[in-house]
């Protein structure tokens, strides 16, 4: 097995899990307590390989930086899974 390409692959998730990450990790963080925010499917396009983003409201200026960082995180770690 490749272990580059093993470490690069993105874990199937649905969007109620990929929710359910994305509020564990903002809540872990101090400043990112209580941030309102959506995620929202994408459709896949050429040019990206996104297929899920995140709409962050209620951010406090402190706060912006961390909270765009932790989303970026779990973009690269998961992918939103194919409808059964």
């Amino acid at each position: 097995m490749d272990f580059d390409r093993y470490l690069a692959a993105k874990t199937p998730a649905t969007l109620p899990e990929i929710t359910r990450r994305v509020m564990f990790a903002l809540d872990r963080h101090p400043l990112c307590r209580g941030i309102e925010f959506e995620v929202v499917s994408m459709p896949r396009n050429r040019k990206s390989k996104s297929n899920w983003t995140v709409t962050l409201q209620a951010v406090e200026p402190d706060a912006l930086w961390e909270a765009s960082d932790i989303v970026a995180d779990i973009q690269e770690a998961y992918e939103l899974a194919a409808a059964a």
